[in-house]
């Protein structure tokens, strides 16, 4: 099983709480990327990111020193975010960081794909950003199939928990001979389930540590989450969907 997951925005360094175990597999497409932003002009950077101008210099000058190889902090404690406040990784034990170093991947506009420990810098760089690159108009253009084809190499099962923008990288692409299972955290109303995007965060890292916690690898025993408040939804689930409801 390989377990997708997104990224955050915000970032930070932390290069004392764990040590890095290796770089990321793409690192050649990260410095191809790298190279285009560097030579993209600050007002157009800023445009790129969608953010004020204190958040693009802060990116700019992140960029300007960005070295991709030394000084790096584990992939699993440099994003900052809801997903990542739940998941609590600083608080894991050894069992459950070799359980995600092994099951759990970053989907990542910039590095592609990350295992936990793969060392990284800060960046900024949205997968669904239009980035013009190696021929490509975007930046689904230029990964195009290899995560994909990266973790149909790993796994035949693929627990999806990412958000559209950054699973629409990999589930085009992956072969049938890979399953695919999708998970739901919705409210009900008015007879339809109604995904809220923070509390969709929150279920998501709350479900990747329930499952290292429990070292959970297969996708009937997924039915069983109940954090938070959700509970698995029969009628509404299938095979390669697992719709979990808030109770209220």
């Amino acid at each position: 099983m390989r377990i997708i997951i997104s990224p955050a925005k915000k970032m930070r360094v932390d290069v004392d709480s764990l040590p890095c175990t290796g770089l990321p597999e793409f690192l050649e497409e990260a410095r191809t990327l790298r190279t285009a932003l560097r030579g993209m002009p600050e007002h157009a950077l800023q445009a790129l990111w969608k953010c004020n101008s204190s958040i693009a210099k802060l990116n700019v000058d992140r960029l300007r020193e960005m070295d991709l190889e030394r000084n790096l902090t584990p992939a699993i404690l440099a994003y900052v975010g809801i997903q990542y406040q739940y998941m609590a990784p600083g608080v894991f034990e050894r069992e459950q960081f070799s359980f995600l170093q092994e099951h759990l991947r970053i989907l990542s506009g910039f590095y592609g794909l990350l295992r936990p420990f793969d060392g990284v810098t800060p960046y900024r760089l949205e997968m669904q950003a239009r980035l013009a690159v190696g021929g490509h108009r975007d930046l689904y253009g230029f990964w195009g199939d290899k995560l994909a084809r990266r973790l149909a190499e790993e796994t035949d099962f693929v627990l999806n928990l990412a958000s559209k923008e950054y699973s629409r990288a990999v589930v085009p692409y992956l072969p049938p001979s890979v399953r695919l299972l999708t998970c739901t955290f919705g409210e009900e109303k008015a007879g339809r389930v109604v995904e809220k995007g923070t509390v969709c965060k929150m279920a998501r890292g709350q479900m990747v540590r329930w499952l290292a916690e429990r070292q959970v690898t297969r996708a009937g025993e997924i039915r069983a989450f109940s954090d938070l408040g959700y509970r698995y939804d029969q009628g509404r689930s299938g095979p390669n969907h697992f719709v979990f409801i808030l109770a209220k």
